[in-house]
């Protein structure tokens, strides 16, 4: 199974990309792990929220392939702790999926027409946080999860 970070926006901002990195290379150590950095649509600021959103979900679209499993995060998702994540991870890989998918949406959050096709919405907190520390958020979790899997000593209950 291959996990699979995608993040709409520019790159890593420089503060975090040594932590994003880290984590992600972590993290791949389990799991092939990677990032997909979805450059952010050309001339947005002559958009509506609405329009911007749909030319997002245009590029994410015709990037998804039918056997990904699809993770929308999103403010109104269910919230898990770091146990269910890796107990969600862990299903996943029993199921044989081939790819899953976190999705980090633009600015004004994703597209009803993404939210629709991800088979999971998931709300990191209640709080919320700029882009690149959810990046960082993201992967560090993820490796989280992938050593109570295998019951190392990271997470402490």
């Amino acid at each position: 199974m291959k996990l699979s970070f995608w993040s709409i926006g520019k790159p890593h901002d420089q503060l975090l990309k040594a932590g994003i990195d880290e984590f992600t290379s972590r993290a791949n150590r389990y799991y092939p792990t990677q990032w997909q950095i979805i450059p952010p649509v050309k001339h947005n600021a002559s958009l509506s929220e609405a329009e911007l959103k749909k030319k997002e979900a245009q590029a994410i679209m015709s990037m998804l392939s039918k056997d990904d499993f699809l993770v929308a995060l999103d403010e109104y998702g269910k919230e898990w702790n770091s146990k269910q994540l890796a107990d969600f991870i862990q299903v996943r890989a029993n199921e044989s999926t081939r790819q899953i998918i976190f999705l980090i949406g633009g600015a004004y959050g994703l597209d009803g027409s993404i939210l629709k096709s991800a088979k999971v919405r998931w709300s990191l907190s209640s709080l919320t946080f700029p882009h690149h520390l959810v990046r960082l958020i993201l992967a560090e979790q993820v490796y989280r999860a992938c050593t109570i899997l295998k019951n190392e000593s990271y997470h402490h209950e």
